[in-house]
């Protein structure tokens, strides 16, 4: 039985604030509920940020689990982490500016809520 990857959940306390950044990031349409908002970008499944009012971020990679995490390639490295960082994403590892050529590196970010996500030169 083949299986579908049709949406990726994304817990937050502010779900105002989570929701804004990952539609930031990655464009595309946003439709909001009053406990779910749904992020629709091109060849991507939907990103769904979901209501979790004692959401406590992870504390990851020097305490609590990350649990999870997205990565995302990238064909200009610098311009997405200054895509990621002005959208309210903070660097985890490198924390240094991104100055690796094209085609080479990754960086480790947190969204608003806390959970990590890679964005790797391809």
């Amino acid at each position: 039985m083949p299986l579908t990857l049709t949406s990726v959940i994304i817990d937050a306390a502010d779900i105002d604030t989570e929701s804004s950044f990952w539609h930031r990031l990655l464009s595309g349409s946003l439709i909001s509920t009053p406990t779910h908002h749904f992020i629709q970008a091109p060849g991507l499944p939907v990103i769904v940020v979901q209501s979790a009012p004692g959401h406590i971020a992870p504390d990851w990679p020097d305490g609590t689990s990350q649990q999870m995490h997205l990565d995302f390639g990238v064909d200009d490295l610098a311009t997405a982490d200054r895509t990621a960082t002005e959208a309210g994403a903070t660097r985890l590892r490198p924390t240094a500016e991104v100055t690796q050529e094209p085609g080479t590196g990754s960086r480790v970010y947190a969204s608003p809520a806390g959970h990590p996500f890679c964005l790797r030169s391809t």
